[in-house]
């Protein structure tokens, strides 16, 4: 018998949320000869817009979608705060959640699932843009913000936007084997089990900016100058301060203590090195700061949870 994959959509939903997952049930449905139906369902019938205007055609209003479901998936977008606000909405999820056999969101749309109380005491993910605004607004959610994928008993979440693809790559193989799902994805032309986490995507110097002025300027002289002695006590001498006030006041106003913070910045310079140069792991790891390709290596898997080389590979945009 054919899976029954139902999408859940709205207003302003993001279209590679619908998009990606409901590509690799269809490629699957052909690897499989009928192994999945995928169906489209939205609060209210008609064309649903996505947030970039794009419109999807839907038949079947949440409301009269029945079960048994096998898998239900709910998109993530830029309006998902305000319907994870809509009573009728979230009820509709929960009672289509408990016809399925399992239940999923991409992106997002981990916030309308949270909001409906199915992921309370349980891991999830979502886009590492939204990951501490999810874990603050529902703190009865364990939220792991590098995670592409995660799964806790029947209820799976996954990263932003194309991640979609990896958390349905990854429902296929739990259906039918890590051989199928690899066909698949050589298919779809994507990694099966993609390399590292979403830090690799995300912005590494996400800190806030001290109060104290003297901080911000050594801050910025901690950023402009990484291959610099960024020790404690050099910084501290910069700063005026005695080492035990000056790590304790910086680690106040930053949330990080100043040797994360250093190591943070020079993997920020390594980082872009690495995108913008041809430069050999060696000066890399010279002039951001790190010293030696081998710290240089421990710091990104660290910290970007991939190899430096890895991360050229993918990142790299000096043009030949």
């Amino acid at each position: 018998m054919k899976r029954r994959i139902v999408l859940v959509v709205y207003e302003g939903f993001q279209l590679l949320d619908l998009a990606g997952p409901a590509d690799v049930f269809a490629a699957a449905d052909l690897v499989t000869r009928g192994g999945y139906q995928v169906e489209v369902t939205a609060p209210m019938a008609g064309p649903v817009a996505a947030q970039h205007g794009v419109e999807v055609a839907v038949r079947t209003p949440l409301r009269e979608v029945g079960g048994p479901i096998d898998t239900l998936v709910v998109a993530g977008g830029m309006t998902t705060m305000t319907h994870a606000r809509d009573p009728e909405t979230l009820e509709e999820i929960v009672r289509l959640s408990r016809a399925a056999r399992r239940t999923a969101s991409v992106c997002s749309g981990a916030f309308l699932l949270a909001a409906a109380g199915l992921l309370d005491g349980r891991r999830a993910t979502t886009h590492w843009l939204v990951a501490d605004k999810l874990g603050a607004w529902y703190p009865g959610v364990t939220v792991e913000p590098d995670a592409i994928y995660i799964r806790d008993g029947d209820l799976w979440t996954s990263a932003g936007v194309s991640a979609g693809v990896d958390l349905a790559l990854a429902l296929v193989a739990d259906d039918h084997g890590h051989e199928l799902a690899r066909r698949v994805a050589c298919g779809l032309v994507v990694y099966l089990h993609r390399p590292g986490g979403q830090s690799q995507f995300s912005m590494p110097m996400s800190i806030p900016a001290p109060r104290d002025e003297s901080l911000r300027e050594l801050q910025a002289f901690i950023d402009a100058n990484p291959a610099a002695d960024l020790s404690v006590p050099a910084l501290a001498r910069r700063a005026g301060m005695s080492e035990r006030h000056f790590s304790r006041v910086f680690t106040e106003q930053t949330g990080t203590s100043p040797g994360r913070y250093v190591e943070r910045s020079r993997a920020d310079t390594a980082r872009r090195l690495l995108e913008i140069t041809d430069h050999p792991l060696d000066r890399v790891a010279r002039e951001s700061g790190l010293g030696r390709p081998e710290t240089l290596y421990r710091v990104f898997r660290r910290h970007l949870r991939v190899s430096p080389g890895d991360y050229r590979r993918r990142f790299h945009t000096k043009e030949s």
